[in-house]
């Protein structure tokens, strides 16, 4: 037991007591405020649906009157949601989230070619915690930190790790968005993962016909096309180029006026992936000569490809028609690259944008979204102005930018941890 004891150095111990008072705070603001975990319910009717035979889509739920807008294979994962009671069933999600956090830390410190330590993780899932996006996926019971991690532990697994691709195709076909990554793949030259997200993907949608016909082909041929049913497009919840387009133009319904701007995203982002790769690339995200021999991982990552990673993160939430403000959680490995890269004061400005919720000042009762002031619309639209830029960033000349992402500060974090 002593030598057990020892083992716990003091940064350890101080990083568990951040992230227990933090989890303490957050506890205590719920309990007054209360959890409603709007999500986690849906989830649950959803799986109920599947379980009853009753129509997926046909239902509504929780005093917003919610909706299931994810494809039939995500209904059949949420079936064991059933077999908790509600209070048991937010408590899982609860700490089910909190431990994602972490992981999509430890992730994320891999990614920027970190070592990742339980200290640093924990500190840093403290302070996590509260950006506005991890906050509300919590408090929603979302399941974006799940799917983020999916795709992020795909992108950093060893160069020719077995089925690499698989968990980004099964994170497309449980909500569509992360399918932009196989378009990552592709123009980063990584075909055969490429290959093997499209076939996990493909799939995900035979599983789903096979055990729901009807609700296969309702989502595939009319739900998948009512983005309605996600929500208001304008309202300042969505952090999308739709909803930055709505309230500039003060017009509910943009329609294709927002085309053109989402084009030119998936454009630049998809180009700046490409260069981050680097010519002749095959693997990702980073290089062999990067600082991300380092993490002791295997995996291949660094400052350089991490861009062209977090780029097209940013570009699929910004293409994608509704995008609220909790599926931003991107913004944790964001913060973590810009840290290793020893731009701390960046870092800083970053979790600061993504803490502030300056989206929620602005008037947004009834329809006061779409009657703000000049001034009032980047504060209604911080994460997609914050992306746009970042995109508009990252299509600059190297020599314009001051430093090139790809060398970052090698030599700089020679064997520094995240803290």
């Amino acid at each position: 037991m002593r030598r057990y004891v020892a083992t716990w150095s003091p940064n350890a111990v101080s990083g568990i007591i951040l992230l227990a008072l933090s989890c303490t705070g957050f506890a205590v603001l719920c309990g007054v405020h209360g959890l409603p975990m709007a999500d986690a319910q849906v989830y649950r009717a959803e799986g109920a649906a599947v379980v009853d035979g009753r129509d997926l889509y046909g239902f509504t739920v929780t005093r917003w009157e919610l909706p299931a807008t994810y494809p039939p294979f995500a209904a059949l994962l949420f079936v064991p949601t059933t077999w908790l009671p509600l209070a048991a069933l937010k408590a899982a999600f609860l700490v089910g989230n909190v431990a994602l956090l972490l992981l999509l830390l430890h992730l994320s410190c891999r990614l920027a070619g970190l070592p990742s330590r339980p200290a640093a993780l924990c500190a840093g899932a403290a302070f996590a915690l509260w950006l506005e996006p991890v906050f509300q996926t919590v408090l929603f019971g979302q399941i974006n930190l799940a799917l983020a991690c999916l795709v992020l532990w795909d992108l950093t697994r060893a160069p020719g790790a077995a089925g690499r691709g698989l968990a980004i195709g099964v994170a497309a076909g449980i909500k569509l968005t992360p399918a932009f990554f196989i378009l990552h793949l592709l123009v980063t030259r990584r075909v055969r993962e490429a290959m093997t997200a499209l076939a996990a993907c493909a799939g995900t949608v035979l599983i789903g016909a096979l055990a729901l016909p009807g609700a296969s082909v309702d989502f595939w041929t009319r739900r998948i096309f009512e983005t309605g049913r996600v929500g208001k497009a304008w309202i300042v919840d969505n952090q999308s180029l739709q909803g930055l387009t709505a309230r500039l133009l003060h017009e509910p319904a943009p329609g294709v006026l927002w085309a053109g701007p989402a084009f030119l995203v998936v454009a630049a982002a998809l180009w700046a992936a490409r260069r981050c790769a680097g010519p002749g690339s095959k693997s990702g995200p980073g290089s062999k000569s990067g600082p991300g021999s380092r993490s002791g991982s295997g995996a291949e990552s660094g400052p350089g490809t991490a861009w062209g990673v977090l780029v097209a993160a940013f570009a699929a939430l910004l293409v994608s028609p509704i995008s609220w403000s909790h599926h931003w959680v991107w913004c944790v490995p964001v913060v973590v690259v810009l840290v290793g890269e020893g731009r701390r004061g960046i870092a800083g400005a970053v979790a600061l944008l993504f803490t502030a919720r300056t989206l929620w000042l602005v008037p947004h009762a009834g329809a006061a979204d779409l009657h703000l002031t000049w001034w009032q619309q980047p504060l209604a639209s911080p994460y997609a102005v914050g992306a746009v830029l970042l995109c508009g960033w990252m299509t600059l000349p190297r020599r314009r930018r001051g430093t090139t992402i790809v060398r970052g500060v090698r030599g700089h974090l020679a064997g520094r941890t995240l803290l």
